[in-house]
């Protein structure tokens, strides 16, 4: 097998995770064909909440680098970016979720994170959308939140990154075999296309989580922050059954975005009636003139989940040249430009621009193969 050498690194999946990869790669110079299959994936079907996050020290870590990033981006993104530094705001609707809030707020502080808390009485006026009787808010002012499938396509116009629609049937090392029988190679291959992951690499620790989200008519909403309770977190973690949580997110065109749900052991792409019903039914009780809003289109998407919640960056323990940039849950947005400064340090043998090892695919693959 003497495979056609396309490019100085192949990226597989033209995501927002692949796109960060290659623009990455091509600002150091390397030529990159990324290959897209065409699916809809997590990055068209997500949010684009850019926020932090510290449920341990890893997911802080790349969602701190990451959204630092993001606010050094966000001059450069067209208008079509949508991106926006507009701050998340974590309600705690009884005494423990604000006890939890104030913890959260002293550990971010001591991170170097701006964080502040909201006394339960400013809310309304901070968010009159909110309810009365909320006990307060921890409010991040530097989250933001971008439209995902056009800053993946900004990522990728690029003179030294060629796009191809093409899907791959099988991977070996730095070699890829297209559906139409023929091999190509690259000195690396970056395998980036989130929950199709694991039909190129079955042995990838990596479960569907499905999740749906609505959107509104135009109105003219007062709505600022991206609003979203702290029972969230709770959900993030589960590892069964389904969960909805409240998460109201404005857009620039004055819509607003409602979501969100966790749904395990589901394939289905179609909408679940019942379960879209309960997530609305739950963002109301914390802003109840959503009620009255017009909902002009819901969907499902998958996200790609590892056991401990974190991505995998890195080689491939068995495979020398392919290396993964897979299972980011629902932090890809958020951490894509953390994920692609990483994975191209890790390349060239560079200082990590944050530690490596929380997200190193030996932790569930096995030490390196060296060829």
């Amino acid at each position: 097998m003497n495979p056609l050498r396309v490019a100085d690194v192949i990226v597989i999946g033209a995501g927002i995770i692949g796109a960060a990869c290659a623009r990455e790669l091509a600002r150091r110079g390397q030529q990159v064909l990324v290959l897209d299959a065409g699916l809809h994936g997590a990055t068209a079907a997500g949010m684009g909440h850019l926020l932090v996050l510290d449920d341990n020290q890893a997911e802080l870590d790349i969602s701190l680098y990451s959204v630092s990033r993001w606010r050094e981006l966000g001059p450069q993104l067209p208008d079509d970016c949508a991106y926006r530094n507009n701050g998340t705001l974590w309600l705690a609707a009884n005494e423990e979720e604000l006890a939890g809030a104030e913890a959260k707020c002293i550990n971010l502080r001591a991170e170097g994170v701006r964080c502040e808390m909201v006394p339960g009485h400013a809310l309304q006026a901070m968010e009159p959308i909110l309810r009365d009787g909320l006990h307060g808010a921890l409010r991040l002012p530097d989250d933001g939140i971008l439209y995902a499938p056009n800053t993946a396509r900004w990522m990728l116009d690029n003179p030294r990154i060629t796009r191809r629609r093409a899907k791959v049937t099988e991977l070996d090392g730095n070699r890829v075999r297209l559906e139409d029988g023929s091999w190509l190679g690259a000195d690396a291959v970056v395998l980036a296309n989130g929950i199709q992951a694991v039909e190129l690499c079955p042995e990838l620790p990596i479960a569907a989580k499905k999740g749906h989200l609505l959107i509104t008519d135009r109105y003219p909403h007062p709505v600022t922050h991206t609003i979203t309770e702290l029972s969230y977190l709770t959900s993030v973690h589960n590892t069964s059954g389904a969960s909805v949580a409240c998460n109201i997110q404005p857009r620039p065109t004055g819509q607003l975005f409602i979501g969100t749900s966790r749904q395990f052991d589901n394939l289905d792409p179609e909408v679940d009636g019942w379960l879209l019903a309960r997530m609305l039914k739950h963002a109301a009780s914390y802003a109840p003139s959503l009620a009255q809003l017009n909902g002009i289109r819901a969907w499902a998407g998958f996200r790609a989940a590892t056991p401990d919640g974190m991505p995998l960056i890195g080689e491939h323990p068995a495979q020398p040249g392919l290396w993964l940039a897979v299972g980011h849950e629902g932090l890809g947005v958020t951490a894509a430009p953390g994920t692609a400064d990483l994975l191209a340090a890790l390349l060239w043998g560079e200082a990590e621009p944050i530690p490596a090892a929380a997200y190193a695919p030996q932790r569930y693959l096995g030490e390196p193969v060296h060829a």
